[in-house]
């Protein structure tokens, strides 16, 4: 039985499409927009087109960006002689939320999953060699997750810097197996990452 009209029944399942909404959320959501005032809607559905219309990679490190080189990368003050690889811009996010890693980042953007059909070629790993040839980087930072494609990604990547002779750390096993970066909390990360390890 049908408890909404079309449209309303409509908005809720495009919510539900969202990562984390599930059935209930999505009706939530939908009858509090429905009870928003107009120009609130409109300003959401703005910020949304705006920034999928605008929002791209930085040529730099691959995180996403309104900018040609995001503000990380065009900071003077941050140490360029290491570069911490990440899965995506949130995870990035999630070590920046803890303000002691002053370095650079490279978003790898996914991480190698043969189950999936993702290969090293599919993400940004050759971007980072090529990155590498160019700047001054002492030591990379792998700070995948610790899933099992993330570290098969921090595996495959350590052999290739190998031959290079650059210092090549994983961060600290604080984060759970299975976890993902952007919810663990602030402690964690920092201890993770102030105990590295050499791979």
């Amino acid at each position: 039985m049908e408890y909404y009209s079309e449209k309303i029944s409509k908005l809720i399942s495009e919510l539900g499409t969202l990562p984390g909404i599930g059935a209930k959320s999505a009706q939530r959501l939908a009858f509090f927009l429905l009870d928003c005032p107009q120009e609130k809607v409109e300003r959401l559905i703005g910020s949304s087109k705006d920034a999928k219309e605008n929002v791209k990679y930085c040529s730099r490190c691959f995180c996403l960006t309104d900018r040609e080189i995001c503000p990380i990368c065009s900071n003077k003050n941050r140490d360029e002689k290491i570069i911490m690889v990440v899965e995506n811009t949130k995870d990035m996010a999630a070590y920046e939320r803890i303000g002691k890693f002053n370095g650079l980042y490279h978003v790898l953007n996914g991480v190698i999953s043969p189950m999936m059909g993702i290969g090293p070629q599919d993400i940004k790993i050759k971007e980072l060699i090529l990155r590498l040839q160019k700047e001054p980087v002492e030591e990379v930072v792998i700070a995948t997750n610790s899933s099992v494609e993330g570290e098969a990604t921090a595996m495959y990547i350590s052999k290739l810097l190998k031959p290079a002779g650059i210092k090549v750390s994983r961060i600290a096993n604080g984060i759970p197996v299975g976890g993902d970066l952007e919810y663990v909390d602030e402690i964690t990360l920092l201890r993770a990452l102030e105990g590295r390890v050499i791979l």
